[in-house]
């Protein structure tokens, strides 16, 4: 069973392609919702055996990034790389 852990947001590599899926009004809603309900799911993240890479969650990142905050909630994941 999956457990939610706290990550280093800055230490959260985002592949290129992945980067090009964000919208700004979808991150600045969310960060919205995030001030005023706080973080309902976790991102998902992979370990490579040198970083954090994102698998789910590109908007809940950004918009925690948006908020300042330096740690976020993920689950560590197995997951191929795409």
């Amino acid at each position: 069973m999956l457990r939610v852990q706290k990550f280093k947001i800055d230490e959260i590599y985002v592949p290129t392609a992945r980067r090009k899926t964000l919208h700004p009004e979808t991150v600045r809603l969310l960060a919205e919702d995030i001030l005023e309900n706080g973080q309902k799911t976790p991102i998902q993240v992979r370990f490579d055996g040198k970083r954090h890479i994102l698998v789910e969650g590109l908007h809940r990142l950004e918009a925690s990034k948006w908020l300042g905050e330096t740690l976020i909630d993920g689950y560590l994941v197995q997951a191929k790389r795409h």
